[in-house]
């Protein structure tokens, strides 16, 4: 009698994979187990098995209609097809072969094979490839531990959290070696569940949780604990790798290889593809966590910032080069989620702006995988009237870079202060200025004159208007109250001939005119010793000098006031010391000086220089229309462009990359890389001093690149006035027609001197010493052809 077979086998496949379908993580190990299984059983040979799957994958390939898989299916979607394929096989002849009871011994023997987290002082698994739970777990264990069983697995928690460190905040070795010291396995996770997607947070992100941990340390060498003055706002983290998916998702891929793309066609190229970005959709997982994140943040304004994988890192702080974007908040559910949303798409679209990919090019990184987290934070402030704005907010430094007197000490530290959201301190905005504060010597201000405090103070506040939703920027008489409790620690009363502090609001006027000094503030020790203690610790741990972004709140606590202290950022500074120090000798034949300046000088030397390309103050003031003047600034990028080989300096008025032409020559750091130094000209015109370009993002560039900003002070009448040879720059013949034949018809107003051109074999060598803040420029012979062209030694702050 002729046996049927069953109408179901042993183990129906569907069974299978329903089983399986409960396993989502650990399906693929126990697929493993059932392949050896089979193998070991001898129902098919590997060989054979691998064999049947690869002619199941070009079946189905056909059946997708790929007429030419080859070409049109790309090696990880082939693998992905065969991953599949191979699993269904599993199923399949597991079904025709096993029982349901086998198949449950192997779940077993799988699920009993998982390394678990142990109170042994034997570490039992591989770290570097262990789930998150198991490492979160077992750190937290050892971390648990009695202080003399503790020693004993030291090292494996060590090498926890630099795996935690690597796989979701960086693989920055100096980043590291700082964080594996500093993070507890709770911080790492608290990390971990406010990011969103996959990949790292990020520099910028990593610097301000590093920073915040540092200074909740309690370390008596270096001042009182501040630990419960010191906070960061309200954070989440979008992981690097969610560009990835954005990009794919839209089909933007291919943007990625516009780094290799000539600058010309970068800068063409660019309002495309930011246009394309803004068109893109996210991956739906994420717009629902960035929807929680705006549920939890109610009508908080946000601010959406960069936080790529190089950004603020030990070396090269990308410090401008992306750009961060405002949230006010205060729309619909909907609206502010559209409004966040694009804002992160802007973000996205920044990591492939001109500047940005220059920076990478000049700095050797281009080829460098540079992936943009994305930072969520709450902008901290509080609410006055319809205007939202931190009361204090700046940029602080633990290396002053600028004395102008001899009292202030550098290591002390230096901030850039002003009251609203901190834009106005980090960038530099023509027309109106930070207080600038030496924490040495709080109260001993670059000014000495009650007219020169009032020129060069605040003019204009940037705030958040709540009623309107979106940023403004508004003059600050207008939004500061006068009955706002801590107005006498930031303004004075214009006396016309003097500043008069403010004791009370009782005091004002409606009509007095008030002028923001912060002198009151700078007076308060309690505030200047929370930043001095802040920035040397910072400094002592990273142990390089750092810069860090900041708020400040200001709690009253009558009869005193107490501050708050809102770390944004933290980086270190970007700079490399001069092998020996530079002196500046006193026997330099006088004919031979072409400049000498006496105030704040940087470290270091550029000899051998060739060219100088010298703009006359005088000439470009006198310049009538604004598209010359604007030209100027494309022929300097030509210049750049044109001596990339030869070492050579550029002199001219005001602020250099002012985007006020009436303040100086319009550039950008693209336009002038190559130059070994800078020299900015203060020269009066209309009874005015242009401020220079100090401590902003363009002086972060030249510091990195090896550029010295070398101010000269020319004509304001005191001990430390510059010397400048004002003849011999006039008086040059102009090389600009012989280098730039097109440009010619502006040799008036630019002029390109060539020092070899000097009879006896000539260059120009520049020497500035910081420590006596003394520099020179003079014209030395030697036989320069065997002097590199290159940059000059970098400023040590």
């Amino acid at each position: 009698m002729q046996t049927k077979s069953p109408l179901r086998s042993p183990t129906p496949t569907i069974d299978i994979y329903v089983k399986l379908a409960q396993y989502p993580i650990m399906s693929d190990q126990i697929r493993e187990r059932m392949r050896q299984d089979l193998f070991r059983r001898g129902i098919i040979s590997k060989e054979a098995f691998e064999k049947e799957v690869k002619a199941k994958a070009e079946e189905s390939q056909r059946r997708e209609g790929l007429l030419n898989p080859l070409y049109e299916e790309d090696a990880n979607v082939w693998q992905q097809r065969k991953a599949r394929i191979r699993a269904f096989q599993t199923d399949a002849y597991f079904a025709n072969n096993s029982g349901s009871a086998r198949l449950q011994q192997i779940i077993d023997e799988v699920m009993q094979s998982q390394a678990r987290a142990t109170i042994s002082t034997s570490l039992t698994f591989n770290p570097e490839i262990a789930p998150w739970r198991l490492l979160f777990r077992q750190g937290e264990i050892y971390e648990n531990m009695p202080p003399e069983e503790q020693e004993k697995v030291k090292h494996h928690l060590e090498e926890i959290k630099v795996v935690l460190i690597k796989r979701m905040i960086s693989d920055q070795l100096p980043f590291i070696g700082i964080a594996k010291k500093v993070f507890q396995i709770a911080d790492l996770r608290r990390i971990y569940r406010r990011r969103i997607g996959r990949g790292k947070i990020g520099g910028k992100s990593a610097g301000m949780a590093l920073a915040w941990k540092i200074l909740q340390t309690m370390d008596p060498e270096i001042g009182a604990d501040i630990s419960r003055q010191v906070h960061i706002p309200e954070s989440y983290f979008i992981g690097s790798e969610v560009i990835y998916d954005f990009r794919l998702k839209n089909g933007l891929d291919h943007v990625m290889n516009q780094k290799y793309r000539p600058l010309d066609e970068i800068r063409a190229e660019f309002p495309a593809v930011e246009a394309a970005h803004l068109a893109g959709q996210f991956p739906e997982e994420i717009v629902d966590r960035l929807r929680e994140v705006l549920e939890t943040m109610g009508d908080s304004p946000l601010i959406v910032r960069s936080s790529s994988l190089l950004e603020d890192n030990f070396g090269f702080s990308f410090a401008g080069k992306y750009d961060s974007y405002f949230c006010p908040n205060q729309g619909t559910p909907k609206e502010n989620l559209k409004d966040l949303l694009d804002n992160i798409r802007r973000v996205y679209a920044s990591s492939l702006n001109p500047n940005a990919i220059l920076y990478r090019q000049h700095h050797g990184l281009i080829d460098y995988d540079e992936r943009m987290g994305v930072l969520l934070q709450e902008v901290k402030g509080a609410r006055h009237g319809r205007y939202y704005f931190p009361i204090l907010a700046g940029v602080a430094f633990s290396q002053n870079p600028f004395r102008w007197h001899e009292k202030i000490r550098r290591e002390d530290g230096f901030l850039r202060l002003v009251t609203g959201i901190g834009t106005r301190a980090v960038d530099r905005v023509d027309q109106d200025y930070p207080r600038m504060i030496a924490l040495s010597h709080p109260q001993l201000r670059p000014e000495t004159t009650a007219s020169a405090i009032k020129r060069y103070s605040q003019e204009y506040i940037d705030v958040i208007d709540l009623a309107e939703n979106e940023f403004k920027t508004l003059p600050f008489r207008d939004v500061l109250k006068r009955d706002e409790f801590s107005l006498r620690l930031l303004a004075s009363v214009d006396r016309r001939d003097y500043l008069q502090d403010i004791l009370s609001s009782a005091m004002l006027k409606p009509s007095d005119r008030l002028v923001l000094t912060f002198n009151k503030l700078t007076q308060d020790k309690a505030f200047v010793d929370l930043m001095r203690t802040a920035l040397k610790r910072l400094e002592q741990v990273y142990e390089t000098p750092v810069d860090v972004e900041f708020t400040a709140e200001i709690i009253q606590n009558y009869p005193r006031v107490d501050y708050k202290l809102n770390l944004l950022q933290c980086r270190p500074l970007s700079t490399r010391a001069d092998a020996d120090r530079v002196a500046v000798p006193h026997d330099i034949p006088a004919e031979d000086i072409l400049f000498t300046s006496h105030k704040l000088i940087p470290d270091g030397k550029a000899e051998g220089v060739r060219y100088v390309i010298f703009v006359d103050p005088d000439t470009y003031y006198r310049i009538p229309d604004p598209v010359t003047k604007l030209e100027l600034g494309r022929v300097i990028g030509r210049l750049n462009k044109r001596l990339e080989n030869e070492k050579f300096i550029l002199i001219g008025p005001g602020r250099w990359g002012s985007a006020n032409l009436d303040l100086g020559v319009k550039v950008t750091y693209a336009d002038i890389f190559n130059t070994a130094v800078l020299v900015e000209m203060a020269v009066t015109q209309n009874g005015r001093v242009p401020e220079l370009s100090y401590g902003t993002h363009f002086f972060q560039d030249l510091v990195e690149s090896g550029i010295h900003s070398l101010p000269l002070h020319l004509g304001e009448g005191g001990a430390d006035d510059s010397r400048f040879n004002w003849s011999f720059f006039r008086d040059s013949p102009n090389t600009l027609a012989d280098l730039l034949p097109d440009d010619a018809p502006l040799s008036d107003y630019i002029k390109v001197i060539d020092i070899a051109a000097i009879p006896g074999s000539y260059r120009l060598n520049i020497l500035m010493d910081g420590a006596n803040d003394e520099a020179v420029g003079y014209l030395a012979q030697g036989n320069w052809k065997r002097i590199d062209a290159g940059e000059g030694t970098v400023s040590t702050f």
